[in-house]
């Protein structure tokens, strides 16, 4: 009497873009039935935040790529769009599997929709199970002694330290056993993920290799060649010096267990201080899934006080490289050109919108949002509340970055600027970062005419600075008077 063959099993894929290091294609694989691998735009779930058009080119580009090493396994990839309940059911009935697997996600949307998926299936006597891969830790179970979450890095890092055990990566499944069916389905091109009238994705294309593939590249080449100078380069824009692991790590196509084994095999110097870096990651989303407002509401309520000014003119400048400031202008241009920007420089660019132009930080993070090939849903709120002062373990309000000092500091000789602003290239070292500083005589030399060719500051940032310090002043003022009177009523 022959044997019945096993049921499929359904293998969702989100942002776990990758065949190693993936521990719900290993059980799926382990189960010995055929796998059914399924990828679904879910746009229309409740608080699902429509990707950034930088992060959906990133997205076709890996989902091309995860297409291509799953069929190298003998696995077709299924794609669709829709309700990710009603997808999955279909995907059952279409393939009568009896087991959907898949990896963690920590982003409200995420959290919601599978814990409501994880409970349909169950009822409906399927296995279904999650694992982890995205995080070293997992949020919901390190907490403070208190038994709450933590709100300050340091302690953070410490305790996942002497708490969390860090696992080796997964190896790849030897060998899976495709499912020969057909979901249907839609083609990568039905989508939509790729900028056509205009197609402004050259230089995305010139910088990026998305897909595991690339990850694994980048990530070789980084512990080679830029780690042991990683601590005392990583702050100069001009030199390739950081990981660029950001939107592969976005996107899953490399996990921090495989870039922590990497770095456990190095002797590198630089090892400790990028492994903190990583550690910023986990913080980010250990505050996200304790606070899955972070992109909207201040961290810190007594911001919701603050008076921001509502400029357009000035936030569309600052949006395209035209302040006046070379290295804010320069950053600006990168994003714009490449999807991504110098950690260094996000920060002073940041800084100028939220303390010089004092423009509300959420316009800024919404920015980053649809620019950004790593645009993240912990990481850009996160970034943008420390900033701004609002955040958890965030910079003192009173912190404001000056960006000719920031620019002459961390770009020295002018090479990031130069790189990115070529109509004021030919100014010498000592003027790149002030140019209306440089004689008339030198800029006419240079067919350089500010408020034509290259704007003026749209700013004082002199000025600009105690204006900010007033008003923030002016802000935690009222909260505390706020607080006094609730304390009284």
């Amino acid at each position: 009497m022959s044997r019945k063959a096993p049921a499929p099993t359904v293998v969702l894929f989100r942002r776990d873009l990758r065949i190693d290091d993936n521990a719900a294609l290993a059980a799926a694989a382990d189960r010995g039935a055929p796998v059914v691998a399924l990828y679904i735009l879910d746009e229309q779930a409740k608080d699902t935040r429509a990707m950034g058009a930088a992060s959906r080119w990133w997205l076709h580009h890996s989902l091309e790529a995860l297409g291509r090493r799953l069929g190298e396994a003998g696995v077709k990839l299924f794609l669709a769009r829709g309700r990710t309940g009603e997808v999955i059911d279909k995907a059952i009935a279409a393939s009568q599997a009896d087991c959907v697997l898949w990896n963690r996600r920590y982003d409200p949307s995420g959290v919601a929709v599978d814990a409501e998926l994880k409970t349909e299936l169950r009822e409906k006597g399927l296995t279904a199970q999650s694992f982890d891969g995205a995080l070293l830790h997992e949020p919901s179970l390190l907490k403070t002694g208190s038994g709450g979450s933590y709100k300050v890095y340091t302690p953070f890092w410490k305790a996942m330290a002497e708490k969390v055990h860090i696992r080796d990566p997964i190896d790849r499944p030897r060998a899976i056993d495709g499912w020969r069916g057909d979901l249907g389905g839609v083609r990568l091109s039905e989508l939509d993920l790729l900028p056509a009238k205009p197609d402004w994705a050259t230089g995305l294309r010139e910088t990026w290799t998305p897909g595991e593939e690339g990850a694994q590249a980048r990530l070789r080449e980084f512990v080679e060649r830029d780690l042991g100078g990683y601590e005392r380069r990583r702050d100069f824009p001009s030199q390739l010096a950081t990981s660029r692991l950001s939107p592969h790590l976005a996107f899953g196509e490399i996990t921090p267990f495989q870039i922590f084994a990497s770095l456990r095999r190095s002797k590198s110097s630089g090892a400790s201080k990028f492994r903190s870096e990583i550690g910023w990651r986990e913080f980010s989303y250990h505050l996200l899934f304790h606070n899955p407002d972070l992109a909207e509401r201040n961290f810190r309520p007594e911001f919701d006080a603050m008076s921001w000014r509502e400029d357009e003119r000035a936030l569309r400048a600052w949006q395209r490289g035209l302040t006046g400031y070379p290295i804010v202008d320069a950053g600006m241009r990168e994003l714009w050109r490449t999807g991504w920007m110098h950690n260094r420089v996000r920060m002073i660019a940041a800084s100028f919108l939220i303390k010089d132009l004092v423009i509300d930080w959420r316009h800024g993070e919404r920015w980053f949002w649809d620019t950004l090939v790593d645009a993240d849903p912990a990481n850009n709120p996160a970034g943008w509340q420390w900033v701004a002062g609002s955040g958890a373990d965030a910079a003192p309000y009173f912190r404001i970055f000056n960006p000719v000092l920031q620019g002459e500091k961390f770009d020295p000789r002018g090479e990031y600027v130069r790189r990115y602003l070529p109509e004021i290239a030919e100014l010498p070292d000592r003027y790149i970062h002030r140019p209306w500083e440089a004689p008339a005589s030198l800029l006419r030399g240079k067919n350089i005419e500010l408020g034509k060719t290259y704007p003026n500051p749209i700013v004082d940032h002199g000025a600009a600075r105690d204006r900010a310090l007033i008003i923030y002043q002016s802000m935690k003022d009222r909260a505390a008077g706020s607080s006094s009177e609730r304390k009284v009523s």
